[in-house]
């Protein structure tokens, strides 16, 4: 008897020993032999078994399964494995792999019956199988067009509708040499869905019209998925919500068809502002006020019309005013009207006035187009010792803009594109002063202005967002003033550089951001800015060329406040040590 168990016990242990060494044999090679339409890596992909993997119990059914299920979902029905063998190196940690199969011929789609449909949805759903007849019945394809022919029909009134596969019936053709399959396709529309009703939660002080007009559906339309899909892009435009959550959609007690849509209003008036004063550095001289404030109210009374008040003294001698007012949708129809009055102070040589207005036509909810009228007078300012700094002038200036907006949040958008081109013409008069007006002085000519904006945005990991912007201005015509020139430097354009450091008649500079998101519509960056300027010479004044190029570079954060998106950061400008830093800040421009 204990002779007996101790055979047992070394029977159990040699058959455990050869089991452990030869499950831990590695896989060397997977060679693909037989007849066979697939690639060789189409099989170790299926299989899931390649070089350097190990041995496990029960492979070889586990490689025949995955193989006879793969060639199925392809419409290889008939498909044979006639050999799994296994080559050991000469240690026996190594194996090689090889397969025999057979995959026979594909059964073929012949024809799509569709079950319970009116004519003109059996139509639809035999058109939408139209290119798959006379191919492989493939599991995928077959998937992808009844997933399309739901977005089809969600989208023309029915997003309760459901296919059913009811039966597949497979034979042979006449010639008996081709293997063929009819599906036998169960529709049901269930109930056709209407807009009857919206109902807004959440909106103490925008209008419910305001919201309504700006998804652009009415009562009575068919319900259409795409375009309930893009409401929460709609809304978010508007500026007066926290970001939206997809609507709702159901049927109420009297079989009516409700969108429910929720928002959580956001603070829509602003008042950002910072006030000093400097006092005078003579005993004789006054001291003055220097900051900045800006008021923006962007919803009036609900109805979403907007006004802005911004006042900028930077020096005793220099300061701005500025003051916009939007009117939207005038009287329901697809245009929005703005004007907007701007007045600089420039030191001691100019006062620049200027008074704006646009009309936009709303084409599409990304595509928006603008007719521009401006009129703008620059006076330069009377002072003893008095040198020629600008000439007295009156500038009407006409132009257009085409902006695409697919972005999908304004303050913190995680993809999509903004594009801006705005042309603008100016004829320009000079006035004055005289003593200055020479006989070769032309006192009429024209300005050209080309703008160009484009911004990218992509989210190329959860909560990580790849920001790049391009800009390009460009002014062309015999004559180029101060008061003319285009500005670059400071928190809009390049940054590591003062506000308007440099002036030039053409731009260029670019901003790329990596983001990350801290909330919906926080997120810190860092950046890496380029820029270029130039201003042509001017030969008859005594004005040198100038241009130039330069980076910046830093990091800063956007914060999403109760007095609307703070903009922080800390830029190096190029050979600025760390404690030549600027540090720009201000509120997201929401107008």
């Amino acid at each position: 008897m204990t002779h007996r168990i101790i055979n047992i016990k070394f029977f159990l242990f040699h058959f455990l020993f050869v089991v452990s060494i030869s499950f831990t044999q590695t896989i060397d090679q997977v060679e693909i032999k037989g007849a066979f339409n697939f690639s060789k890596s189409n099989y170790i992909d299926w299989i899931g078994i390649g070089a350097g993997a190990k041995i496990f119990p029960g492979y070889q059914d586990t490689i025949s399964n995955r193989i006879n299920s793969s060639l199925s979902n392809q419409g290889y029905f008939n498909s044979k494995i006639t050999g799994i063998s296994t080559v050991f190196s000469d240690d026996s940690q190594k194996v090689s792999l090889s397969l025999t199969i057979d995959e026979g011929s594909p059964t073929l789609l012949a024809k799509i019956i569709p079950l319970n449909c009116i004519p003109a949805d059996s139509a639809v759903i035999i058109s939408e199988f139209e290119w798959l007849i006379g191919k492989p019945l493939d599991k995928i394809e077959i998937e992808r067009s009844i997933s399309q022919l739901l977005d089809l029909f969600e989208n023309s009134g029915a997003p309760f509708a459901e296919f059913k596969i009811k039966s597949i019936y497979f034979y042979f053709d006449s010639l008996g040499n081709q293997n063929l399959a009819d599906i036998f396709l169960s529709f049901h529309s269930n109930q056709t869905s209407r807009i009857d009703k919206v109902e807004i939660i959440g909106n103490t002080n925008t209008k419910d019209h305001v919201i309504i007009r700006q998804i652009g559906l009415k009562l009575g339309d068919v319900y259409s998925q795409e375009k309930i899909d893009k409401i929460p892009q709609q809304l978010n435009r508007l500026k007066f919500f926290n970001p939206i959550q997809p609507p709702v959609y159901y049927f109420n007690s009297k079989n009516e068809g409700v969108l429910q849509i929720s928002v959580k209003e956001r603070n829509t008036n602003n008042f950002d502002g910072i006030l000093g004063f400097v006092p005078g550095s003579k005993d004789n001289e006054s001291g003055y006020f220097t900051g900045y404030v800006n008021i923006s109210l962007r919803n009036l009374f609900g109805t979403g019309r907007a006004a802005a008040i911004r006042w900028q003294q930077e020096t005793r001698y220099s300061h701005e005013l500025e003051l916009k007012y939007l009117e939207p949708w005038l009287f329901d129809f697809p245009f929005n009207i703005s004007v907007g009055l701007f007045q600089r102070k420039q030191d001691t040589t100019y006062v620049q006035r200027k008074l704006e207005g646009f009309v936009e036509y709303i084409a599409t909810d990304d595509i928006t187009a603008s007719v521009i009228l401006s009129t703008e007078s620059t006076i330069p300012s009377e002072t003893t010792g008095q040198r020629f700094t600008v000439f007295n002038s009156t500038t009407i200036s006409t132009g257009l803009n085409l902006t695409i907006d697919t972005r999908d949040d304004f303050y913190a958008p995680t993809g999509g594109i903004l594009f801006l081109n705005t042309y603008k013409h100016s004829s320009k008069e000079i006035n004055g002063p005289v003593d200055y007006i020479f006989p070769t002085t032309v006192m009429n000519y024209n300005l050209q202005r080309f703008e160009l904006d484009l911004s990218f945005y992509y989210e190329f990991a959860r909560g990580q967002i790849a920001a790049l912007a391009v800009h390009a201005r460009e002014m062309r015509g015999s004559l180029f003033e101060v008061s003319d020139l285009y500005q670059l430097g400071g928190t809009k354009t390049l940054r590591g550089y003062r506000e308007r450091q440099f002036l030039g008649n053409r731009l260029f500079w670019s901003n790329v951001e990596y983001r990350y998101l801290l909330t919906r519509r926080s997120f810190a960056f860092i950046f890496f800015d380029t820029g270029y300027y130039l201003r042509n010479e001017d030969i008859e004044r005594g004005i040198e060329k100038t241009s130039g190029f330069k980076t910046g570079y830093g990091l800063g954060i956007n914060l999403e406040t109760g007095l609307g998106v703070l903009s922080v950061s800390y830029a190096l400008g190029e050979g600025d040590s760390f404690n030549q830093g600027k540090i720009h800040f201000g509120l997201l421009n929401e107008f």
